[in-house]
């Protein structure tokens, strides 16, 4: 669905968008706001503690599975996985791990042709176009993508939105104060420090003149969405974290036809934790120093290796 132009790619998107519409959300809000609540009973109190391994990754990860309706004994597995597909350098492993994912839902959906369930994945397999239906490849492509991109990004946003509230007391008191500003900041938290890098691979359909380069027809780029959310001509003062900003027009979650088809799951789940976090340990704070923090090796999505707490 990332790689195709229409009429192909409305054909697939149109088969998974009422999935994440804002009503299929809300939907799931309850389930998202469960899992938060459990996740954050096990932080120990007054301890050092990860944020990323205790909540940026597991919420993600548990909502998408189910909502795919991947095992609970499975997640593990599909966890290392996914993160094995951005190992920057490492050529082998992203392969392996792509293989693996591909190899663990063919025979997932196997299992579900032969016990249906009510999941997506479910309807994916089951849905028809007309007389169309999902090829396997299709289905097996499609499945991935939901799976990986409906968590990896989720994570990062949540680490990179943390630590950028952490680091500015100010701002980190005032959503304390005032929880119910916390869904009008998402925008500017995203556009701060996008949790996708890079968006995936176009083409020029012509020939394009941008800061004095000729870039000729028929020539492969890679849009730097980090960069275009710190645009000066766009957002004046891009460096400052700005609350009270318009940052509805940033790119973390892409632009037009192939703007994230999970951007209402992503906000919710962020609103959910955020707002749970601050009203349960209110005096959070980092547990060492930021210039410390091991950021991921990868050019395609920036997200912390893990975000070192104290609550």
């Amino acid at each position: 669905m990332l790689a195709t132009d229409p009429p192909q790619h409305t054909r697939l998107r149109k088969l998974v968008t009422k999935a994440f519409t804002s009503g299929a959300v809300a939907q799931l809000r309850p389930f998202i706001a469960r899992v938060t609540d459990e996740l954050l009973d096990q932080w120990p109190v007054g301890e050092r503690f990860d944020f990323v391994a205790g909540l940026a990754v597991p919420l993600p990860v548990i909502v998408i599975c189910e909502l795919l309706g991947v095992p609970a004994g499975d997640r593990p597995d599909v966890r290392r996985w996914s993160g094995e597909l951005f190992a920057a350098g490492r050529p082998d492993a992203i392969d392996a791990a792509s293989h693996s994912l591909a190899d663990y839902m063919t025979t997932l959906i196997a299992a579900k042709r032969l016990s249906p369930g009510s999941s997506l994945l479910d309807g994916l397999i089951a849905t028809r176009d007309g007389d169309d239906r999902l090829s396997e490849e299709e289905l097996v492509s499609l499945a991935v993508l939901l799976l990986v991109a409906g968590h990896e990004t989720t994570t990062n946003f949540l680490g990179n939105a943390a630590l950028a509230l952490l680091q500015r007391p100010a701002e980190l008191d005032r959503l304390r104060k005032n929880p119910d500003d916390v869904p009008a900041v998402l925008d500017e938290l995203l556009r701060f420090d996008s949790p996708v890098s890079t968006a995936t691979f176009r083409f020029t359909t012509k020939p394009v003149t941008l800061g004095g380069t000729v870039i000729p027809a028929g020539a492969p780029v890679l849009i730097a969405l980090g960069a275009a959310n710190r645009d000066p001509v766009r957002f004046p003062s891009p460096g400052l974290l700005d609350l009270d900003r318009d940052a509805s027009a940033h790119l973390s979650f892409g632009h037009g036809i192939h703007r994230c088809v999970g951007a209402s799951l992503a906000k919710a789940e962020a609103e959910i934790a955020l707002r749970a976090v601050l009203s349960r340990f209110p005096g959070i704070r980092l547990a060492g120093p930021a210039d410390r923090l091991e950021w991921r090796h990868t050019r395609l999505v920036r997200g912390l290796v893990s975000l070192p707490v104290q609550v």
